[in-house]
């Protein structure tokens, strides 16, 4: 209570010293606004418009609750959150962020993950997409393509350690005790007898006849109803995006930003990192392709792979302006930002220190530039062909967690056999 009475006249304070420099630097403000409303109208709505369409048709169609069925064995042992999270893990690291946030409200909402699992789910579904990775990172900003593959290896490995760790998260609570009490037509059929036998397809096939048959919306309404909602979505997101474009613009004007640079250059002086890192790191607190940005045009000086490392910690953390579009996701949810927060700081510092440790070993034995030059990796790095790339990705994700969710399952069901002959 005591703590909400100070921020409330606090965060007052802050606006109106907002609205005061605002007044101060209007042509400044203005500039600032249009040029984060030119990254969302050119980068963020044809990048995640069309993945938030189709995920909520997806939904609507049951088609999630059939991966959900299919990815259990999978999902459950490594993660401790249902199959469908499965789905939720694919679309997240293949369209960015705030795709993850957004199916994982949507799962909960369903009746589909308990409210731990839900935090789990968000907590490392949440990163850079592989066309941000590999074309405005790595591309863009360093001029390097050979950088890709050790960026990914670091940003999404770090992802799923965070994931290993989270699934710890919560364990012991009620609601995690009750986490597979969801409803009837949510597809997790791990407390399924059925769904542990040879039947799992028919089991995954039910679940999906009976999430299209509880829904029970016509095509068209369904078109209807996915375009309306994401279309608030990303217009949310737009408008995040602005307002944290003009705060950057407004903090640099009244000389916060470089107080902010100079402190944290002393502190990564202090700690033995390069001083010039700190204008990638402040940028990157607030916005990810600032952040990254700056990160690849630091000083001549500084060896590449520490500002790799910065830009692998910037993409993980993922700049307030993305917390800001999760917590206004989850708002209504009852799931937590604490959780998601901690585990942001997590990813960011795994990064940083994997691509560090991974640096060597993928430079010297030659993997960065074979990398770059397959089709694939330059598919995935041409803007113009994003949303094509996407989609095979992600089919080819999904293909390889349903290969794995298999064997896993298999590799289950002899040891049980193995075991029930011993006894």
């Amino acid at each position: 209570m005591t703590l909400n009475k100070i921020a409330s006249p606090l965060l007052g304070i802050v606006l109106a010293g907002c609205m005061l420099l605002m007044l101060i630097h209007p042509a400044s403000s203005l500039d600032a606004a249009l040029r984060g409303l030119a990254v969302w109208w050119d980068v963020l709505f044809p990048s995640l418009f069309p993945f938030f369409v189709i995920s909520e048709i997806m939904l609507g169609f049951g088609i999630v609750h059939l991966f959900g069925a299919l990815l259990d064995p999978l999902m459950r042992p490594l993660f401790n959150i249902p199959g469908s999270g499965g789905f939720a893990l694919a679309m997240g690291y293949v369209s960015g962020y705030p795709v993850g946030a957004k199916l994982t409200a949507k799962l909960r909402e369903q009746g589909m993950i308990s409210r731990i699992e839900g935090e789990r789910l968000v907590a490392f579904t949440t990163s850079s997409d592989p066309i941000f990775l590999l074309g405005a990172v790595s591309v863009g900003f360093f001029h390097d393509a050979s950088l890709g593959l050790v960026l990914a290896l670091a940003h999404y490995g770090g992802g799923l350690i965070v994931g290993l760790l989270m699934s710890f998260h919560g364990r012991g609570r009620p609601e995690a005790a009750a986490a597979n009490t969801a409803l009837p037509h949510s597809g997790s059929s791990s407390a399924s007898p059925e769904g542990q036998g040879p039947g799992r397809l028919r089991t995954a096939l039910n679940a999906m006849e009976n999430a299209r048959r509880v829904d029970g919306r016509s095509l068209g309404e369904l078109l209807k109803s996915a375009i309306t909602s994401s279309l608030q979505l990303i217009i949310v997101v737009g408008g995040l995006v602005v307002f944290f474009n003009v705060l950057m613009e407004l903090l640099a004007r009244a000389g916060v930003m470089s107080a902010l640079f100079s402190m944290t250059g002393r502190l990564l002086s202090l700690a033995g990192f390069p001083p010039e890192l700190s204008a990638a790191l402040v940028s990157g607190l607030f916005e990810v392709t600032l952040g990254a940005r700056s990160a690849g045009e630091a000083a001549g000086g500084v060896p590449l792979q520490f500002k790799a490392a910065a830009a692998a910690f910037i993409l993980s953390w993922g700049g307030l302006s993305v917390h800001a579009q999760v917590a206004s996701i989850l708002n209504g949810t009852g799931l937590r930002y604490l959780p998601f927060m901690a585990a942001r700081l997590m990813h960011a510092l795994l990064s940083a220190v994997l691509l560090l440790l991974l640096w060597k070993p993928v430079v010297s034995s030659g993997l960065a530039g074979q990398w770059s030059i397959l089709p694939a990796a330059s598919g995935l790095a041409a803007p113009e062909a994003a949303l094509i790339s996407s989609i095979s990705l992600l089919c080819l994700l999904l293909a390889v967690m349903l290969a794995l969710s298999l064997v896993v399952f298999l590799l289950g069901k002899l040891w049980r056999q193995s075991y029930a002959h011993r006894s």
